[in-house]
């Protein structure tokens, strides 16, 4: 009898050990309300500032502006029609430009930035500017009206901009430093993705 109530519970505590383990449930179950609420409200901050962006336009006749793929507006302030060379993911180059609010207050001016060479496409910059510098060609300069998505997003930059604020930047491409594919003659423009 000490046998089998010996083997009994040896057994049902093997069994007991035996058993593979149960998952935890998690504490709170998401059901993805919280991402659509999100991306609502994101597009309504996009649509608002896309109708400010256009009413500044509207008010201003003394600019073509030009709609980029990209989701941003531009006008060109000054063109070099002897250079057709737009600079392409990889190049670098070497700018300069000046940050201001949709009102026109300057929040980073030309001489506070100071010149910057970057890879196009592949530095830190904000991503207006990465491919906003693709429009240009050597000696341009150009204004674009960035939404707050297309310059420091939800973030800011732990400076002078602050959350969701769309940007007016006045950029002028000083040179192009070096080119990714120098095979490209000066009249041949690569294609812009």
């Amino acid at each position: 009898m000490k046998n089998s109530l010996f083997l009994a519970a040896f057994t049902a505590l093997v069994l007991i050990s035996c058993s593979t383990p149960e998952a935890r449930r998690p504490v709170s179950v998401k059901t993805g309300s919280f991402m659509k609420q999100s991306i609502e409200r994101n597009k309504k901050l996009l649509e608002a500032e896309e109708e400010r962006i256009l009413g500044l336009i509207e008010e201003d006749s003394l600019h073509d502006y030009t709609r980029s793929a990209n989701g941003y507006w531009y006008y060109l302030e000054t063109t070099d029609s002897t250079k057709t060379y737009q600079p392409a993911e990889g190049d670098i180059v070497r700018i300069t430009y000046e940050l201001s609010d949709l009102n026109n207050n300057i929040i980073y001016s030309e001489e506070e930035i100071g010149p910057v060479e970057f890879k196009v496409d592949k530095e830190a910059l904000f991503p207006g500017i990465r491919t906003a510098v693709k429009l240009l060609h050597e000696g341009e300069s150009a204004t674009f009206l960035f939404p707050s998505a297309l310059s420091y997003g939800y973030h800011g930059d732990d400076d002078k901009i602050g959350t969701n604020i769309p940007l007016k930047a006045s950029v002028t491409l000083l040179e192009v430093i070096e080119r990714q594919s120098d095979s490209l003659p000066d009249n041949q423009e690569p294609q812009i993705k």
